[in-house]
């Protein structure tokens, strides 16, 4: 096992016994101060962005990639805005639940305490780092962050910033580590520390998720990728529908929640599609259209079998037109990753019908995909998108990074 490696598990051990024991007041304080000294570092976190966007696209890095990866003044605001949200959020470690009391007089509940330590392993996101920490830090746990080589300036930047602001408030710096190695093989062998990191967290594309679930030795809370869709009913108000879809495909088109397909009822495909395809356009998206659609749709090309499935993470829309509620479920239940799924209707039992049988962490009626997200949900921030249904599903926030211990209050019982 690489010595840098376990050096890094060692302190984060240590630092575990620390973080359990600090008070709500205390973590609200650091957490207030962090958000304040990552906006006064603005300068320096954007001159470490400027190498890594540089890098980027020297490397012909997808513009939608190098979007994830450009920090702003205003993306830098929107980071310490996640951390002062989370200062207002109810603490859930120490909560006692379901306390019972046995026939044999045994008081026995459950009480919420933190995971421990967690390991996240992430691409070209810069404000996973802020985020991770702050949710980290809120309910506890220590964290240690394995960033892509893409974003190393961002990351280190950023890590920096808050292990002064930790040392500053008497805080052990060692609750937020950055593994600064990038190499695939460094990666691998954090996989297996499961020795000293508690859970794994892998946010980024499927390649990155598949792999952290291959290889890791340590238990792993997928966070997925989205093939997000939105489906146009029948009875869709088609004005709303149009701004809804050009909201979720073009606002930004390197997040997991942008809708990367529609589907579109044949009854509404002559009034919606022309519209829809010029509105694009001028957004510079590629339309990949079935044979139904794209007679309606001037420029766009003929979508093949492998577009159904695809994560773009581009200026790129597949379209389809289908016959039914029923038909646009099946479609979405076949192709989607689990993520964010969309009806655009007035009819009711449509909506609820979508609702009950589309299988994914949100559903929406009448709503952009785009707003699965820890910060439009309230959370502050979020460790990542669940995908998967054990422990936690959807946007991760706080409790989701806590679980429960029994906790058992006697008078003398012994068991017969």
């Amino acid at each position: 096992m690489n010595e840098m490696l376990i050096e890094l598990g060692k302190k984060a051990k240590a630092a575990e016994d620390s973080l359990r024991t600090i008070s709500t007041d205390k973590k609200n304080q650091v957490l207030s101060a962090v958000a304040d000294h990552l906006v006064a570092c603005s300068e320096k976190l954007l001159k470490a962005n400027e190498t890594d966007v540089a890098n980027g696209r020297a490397n012909h890095m997808p513009e939608g990639l190098v979007d994830r990866l450009l920090l702003t003044k205003e993306r830098i605001e929107s980071m310490a805005e996640g951390l002062r949200q989370l200062v207002g959020l109810e603490d859930p470690v120490g909560e006692v639940t379901g306390m019972k009391k046995r026939p044999n007089g045994l008081l026995i509940g459950q009480k919420r305490v933190p995971l421990g330590v967690i390991g996240i392993i992430y691409e070209a996101r810069p404000n996973v780092t802020a985020d991770a920490f702050g949710l980290c830090f809120k309910t506890g746990n220590v964290v240690i962050l394995k960033g892509g080589s893409d974003a190393i300036h961002s990351n280190q930047a950023i890590v920096e910033c808050i292990r002064e602001t930790l040392k500053e408030q008497g805080i052990v710096e060692d609750a937020i580590q950055l593994i600064t190695d990038t190499s695939r093989e460094t990666a691998g062998e954090f996989m297996k520390m499961n020795q000293y990191v508690d859970v794994l967290i892998p946010r980024g594309g499927k390649g990155l998720i598949k792999a952290v679930v291959n290889q890791s030795t340590i238990p792993v809370i997928e966070t997925g990728t989205g093939n997000c869709h939105i489906y146009v009913d029948e009875t869709a108000d088609l004005n709303m529908a149009a701004d809804i879809i050009l909201n979720a495909k073009t606002q930004r088109v390197g997040v997991c929640n942008a809708c990367e397909s529609l589907l579109v009822h044949d009854s509404v495909k002559e009034k919606l599609l022309p519209v829809l395809a010029r509105r694009l356009q001028e957004k510079n998206v590629e339309l990949r259209a079935d044979e139904k659609a794209i007679e309606f749709m001037p420029g766009a090309v003929p979508a093949v079998q492998e577009d159904w499935g695809t994560e773009y993470l581009d200026y790129i829309l597949s379209i389809k037109v289908v016959y039914s509620v029923e038909e646009a479920i099946a479609h979405i239940n076949q192709y989607n990753t689990g993520h964010s799924e969309a009806i655009i209707t007035e009819n009711y039992t449509h909506a609820q019908k979508f609702l009950d049988q589309v299988d994914a962490a949100a559903v929406y009626v009448n709503a952009s995909t785009r707003f699965t997200d820890g910060f439009e949900f309230g959370y502050g921030a979020e460790i990542g998108i669940s995908t998967q249904k054990l422990h936690a599903r959807g946007p991760m926030g706080l409790l989701a990074l806590t679980t429960t211990k029994y906790i058992i209050y006697g008078n003398g019982q012994i068991r017969q």
